[in-house]
């Protein structure tokens, strides 16, 4: 028996070892807590970082705030030897282009990107919001504090650029603080834009927006928990890819979802005590955020934030009344929590960055057959282990079957009903390191 035990637990730890990386841990055990706490409390020390306050400034106001975070930006490249390009990208937004925009105002952007060694305009993002607002949306002089929305969601950013610089990645990371998000998304737009200018290959976006509340306005303490909003479809899909998945299916399997559900996967591997919670919307009921404009744009879009909210400590004046303390104060945050949120950017980040790209022309077929059939265009890279197909129940949220299949451009998976199961591929590198999953866009016939 004992004999036995010892086998079983030799071959848990083989598998196991094939399936993780050591690297993942090390980078979760840098991220630091008193450092995220040291950058919350610096910029919710500007006393308020409204998208139109004080520019001039060098202790107050939007201004102050983005010239700091550049710095920082610019002392963590100089660790790296100039590993990061900084610079601000900016748009001006006019007086009247909506009823919180109440003078014209430069809307700006601080942004960073770490180089991919092997694709360079191949990118992953992780943003945090820089401004902050209270009650009035348009009172842009009164204070803003904005520690948990959302100090916790740049300070993040920044965290990760810190941790992540130390590391070679194959694909570029982008590490960047948006703008005008409380008066319309204003920076997510602009980035956006710019993205697609500059012919960016933007992969996947992972916005932060409040990771710091553990303490829920219903009384609910969870630091453990956290939400992955994504949208089910692509907005920019065209009207012969919204006719086909009326017949194949993929109302649920964007390239959103496959990043929400890469996410999961990638968390539940590396931090088990993390209990990652997909929903399935875009943002909070009616609401919105900086990933939205990316999506707009056609790219893959998430929103990483806390479970459970304190809305009176949200877009608050800050007050006491009835013995009820308002406003997004530095108290109100727990670090630690900033920081497991902040590990799963770090190491999501790292984990995409370090995979290959994902196959690209994926076709399904096996209709009316005893087996699901795969076609695929290979990648050109000699980094490729090869390639995995994934399947699961179509009411199932996450990818629960797979197998490896090698370094193929087509497989058949004999015995797998086609009606049964929604698919998808994913790319495998030598190092491990998965590309996220791609639903097939087309289908076949032979």
């Amino acid at each position: 028996m004992k004999i036995i035990l010892t086998s079983t637990l030799l071959l848990f730890t083989i598998i196991t070892t094939a399936q993780t990386d050591q690297r993942i841990y090390d980078i979760i055990d840098a991220v630091s807590a008193e450092r995220i706490e040291t950058d919350i409390k610096k910029l919710a020390g500007f006393g308020t970082r409204h998208t139109l306050s004080d520019t001039v400034s060098t202790t107050r106001g939007i201004g102050a705030a983005r010239r700091w975070i550049k710095s920082e930006f610019d002392n963590i490249s100089k660790k790296c030897n100039n590993c990061l390009e900084v610079f601000y990208q900016k748009d001006l937004v006019k007086k009247g282009t909506n009823q919180r925009i109440v003078k014209d105002v430069m809307v700006v952007n601080v942004v960073a990107i770490q180089r991919g060694t092997k694709y360079p305009n191949r990118f992953i993002m992780m943003s945090g919001d820089i401004d902050s607002r209270i009650t009035d949306p348009t009172n842009f002089t009164d204070d803003a504090p904005g520690a948990n929305d959302n100090a916790t969601g740049m300070a993040g950013a920044i965290e990760a650029a810190r941790v992540l610089s130390k590391y070679k990645f194959e694909s570029s990371i982008i590490y960047v603080g948006l703008s005008g998000e409380e008066q319309g998304l204003f920076g997510g737009q602009g980035l956006a834009k710019y993205a697609k200018e500059n012919n960016w290959d933007i992969i996947g976006v992972m916005n932060n927006d409040m990771i710091g509340n553990i303490k829920g306005v219903d009384g609910v303490i969870d630091n453990r928990t956290f939400r992955i909003f994504s949208e089910p479809t692509n907005l920019t899909d065209d009207k012969k890819t919204v006719d086909r998945r009326r017949f194949y299916g993929g109302e649920v399997d964007g390239i959103s979802r496959q990043l929400a559900r890469y996410i999961h996967k990638t968390t539940q591997t590396y931090m088990p005590e993390m209990n990652p919670m997909m929903v399935y919307r875009l943002d909070r009921f009616g609401r919105g955020g900086h990933h939205r404009p990316f999506n707009d744009a056609g790219f893959a879009g998430i929103r990483i934030m806390e479970a459970h909210e304190n809305y009176t400590q949200q877009h608050q004046d800050i007050r006491e009344e009835n013995g009820i303390k308002y406003g997004d104060v530095v108290e109100h945050v727990n670090f630690d929590y900033a920081a497991k949120l902040t590990a799963v950017n770090a190491i999501n980040l790292a984990s995409i960055a370090w995979a290959p790209p994902a196959p690209t022309e994926v076709k399904i077929g096996g209709i009316v057959e005893p087996s699901a059939k795969f076609m695929w265009k290979k990648t050109n890279d000699s980094n490729i282990k090869g390639y995995k197909i994934y399947w699961r129940d179509t009411t199932s949220p996450t990818w629960d079957h797979s197998r490896f299949v090698g370094n193929v451009d087509n497989f058949t998976l004999n015995g797998i009903v086609i009606d049964n199961y929604f698919f998808g591929i994913a790319t495998v590198g030598k190092n491990g390191h998965e590309s996220p999953v791609v639903f097939p866009s087309e289908v076949f016939r032979k």
